[in-house]
């Protein structure tokens, strides 16, 4: 369900990713001691007290410091601060007060938000001489916290949700009808591009440097009256090539948001072609019985009608394991063939979650049974009596038979593809099995 916003801004390295997993009490926000880990601003469920909220993690802000990634971190934290129902300024105990607090506490003063000043690392217990210098950034109490051994965290979050408890909580009381998209691809594929034509925003940071995106984070957006969480992921790549502690813990969220994804969107770098990684991405998507759509990126890079030709059949040719997924050819940076990849996702989807009544199918095994298709192992001859539908996300059927152990792979696949033919199963994986039946 939709619940109230709380965002943790500050500079870089005070502390924000691990107050995040203190208050979530989990590791899901990377923390690092490397400046600037946190990029993308990143959501996480948290609870006190009965109250449930979104807790959101943003990168450090550095106002005056202009680096490759630094003016959208800045306005990333900003944009957290601007959709929050409360702000949780997160400063150093320790380091005491520098021009960016004063800064960013300078902005802050002219919100209207509930803003709540904490002061971390001071990790001695009723030691607090250091917080007081901090009366001076103009937003009222200061809180001293220890986000790493959590002594001042309880009081601090008793204050947060006061806050919280002031809004009108029945209007986040609605169940979260999203449908789950995860894009997914090797680094440097387009991903934060695609997602950003796609929520029509720039929601994630965008950037030529592989490996921009470190957290799995998430968009919720609504399109021709469908809501869909949208997370754009890390870049995948093999754990042997995974080198940094940070890069690995991106890979860990990537295979997170792929977990809890309903639709995978693999994105494929065109350009380059297809490559050993991205048969290995969609591997893990079908461990994981996503529904899945094939996006083949910088498609305008791809010149002549041959080219593109050669592209999609090596494209059918190597990733016949997931036949089953339409493919979209679009370029993520113009937006071009957007709005097909919707049609496809929402395709690939209602067949993710259809049902099939079991008189339709036993009606189609009749059919089957009366061409005489079948396999034997000796004088044993395989006779399917019964089939009904056990599941869905993706579809599961139970095919109930005399000997399931003279069933082949072969025969599997003959049953899989019929199944698909006759009931149009496009974008979704489908999961058979055999149970014996007298």
């Amino acid at each position: 369900m939709a619940l109230p916003i709380v965002a943790i801004i500050g500079r870089p390295n005070v502390g924000k990713s691990t107050l995040v997993n203190r208050i979530i009490q989990d590791d899901e926000a990377i923390v690092h001691e490397m400046r600037g880990v946190t990029r993308d601003r990143s959501y996480h469920k948290a609870d006190w007290n009965g109250i449930e909220f979104t807790l959101v993690d943003t990168g450090g802000i550095e106002m005056g410091n202009e680096d490759a990634f630094q003016g959208s971190i800045r306005s990333q934290a900003f944009e957290a601060a601007n959709e929050a129902d409360a702000i949780l300024f997160l400063v150093d105990g320790k380091t005491g007060i520098n021009s960016d607090d004063e800064e960013v506490a300078r902005i802050l003063r002219k919100s209207k938000k509930p803003t709540f000043l904490a002061v971390n690392k001071l990790d001695t217990p009723n030691k607090f001489d250091e917080m007081y210098e901090f009366y001076q950034l103009g937003l009222g109490d200061p809180y001293p916290v220890s986000a790493l051994h959590g002594h001042g965290t309880g009081d601090l979050l008793d204050e947060v949700v006061a806050s919280l408890k002031q809004l009108d909580l029945s209007l986040y009381a609605k169940d979260d009808p999203s449908i789950n998209v995860a894009i997914i691809g090797r680094p440097n594929a387009g991903k934060s591009s695609l997602t950003n034509a796609m929520t029509n925003n720039n929601r994630s940071i965008v950037s030529d440097v592989a490996g921009t995106t470190r957290d799995a984070i998430d968009t919720v957006i609504e399109h021709d009256g469908v809501v869909y969480r949208i997370v754009d992921t890390a870049g995948l790549r093999r754990k042997s090539q995974i080198d940094q502690d940070v890069e690995y813990y991106g890979f860990v969220r990537a295979m997170r948001a792929i977990d809890r994804a309903d639709v995978a969107v693999l994105l494929i770098d065109s350009s380059i072609d297809l490559t050993d990684q991205d048969q290995r991405v969609a591997g893990y998507a079908v461990e994981r019985g996503c529904a899945m759509v094939i996006v083949l990126n910088k498609w305008d890079l791809i010149e002549g009608p041959d080219a593109k030709k050669d592209i999609r059949e090596r494209i059918e040719d190597r990733l016949q394991f997931i036949a089953y997924a339409p493919v979209v050819a679009t370029t993520a940076s113009t937006g071009r063939n957007v709005e097909k990849l919707w049609d496809n996702i929402k395709l690939a989807y209602d067949n993710f979650t259809r049902s099939i009544s079991t008189s339709k199918l036993n009606n189609w095994l009749a059919d089957i049974r009366e061409t005489g298709h079948t396999v034997s192992k000796g004088k044993a001859i395989l006779r399917m009596k019964y089939v009904t539908q056990i599941g869905i996300k993706p579809p599961r059927f139970a095919f109930f038979v005399n000997r399931p152990d003279i069933v082949t792979d072969n025969f599997k696949r003959f049953l899989e593809n019929k199944l698909r033919s006759d009931f149009d199963m496009m974008g979704t994986p489908v999961y058979l099995s055999f149970k014996k039946k007298d």
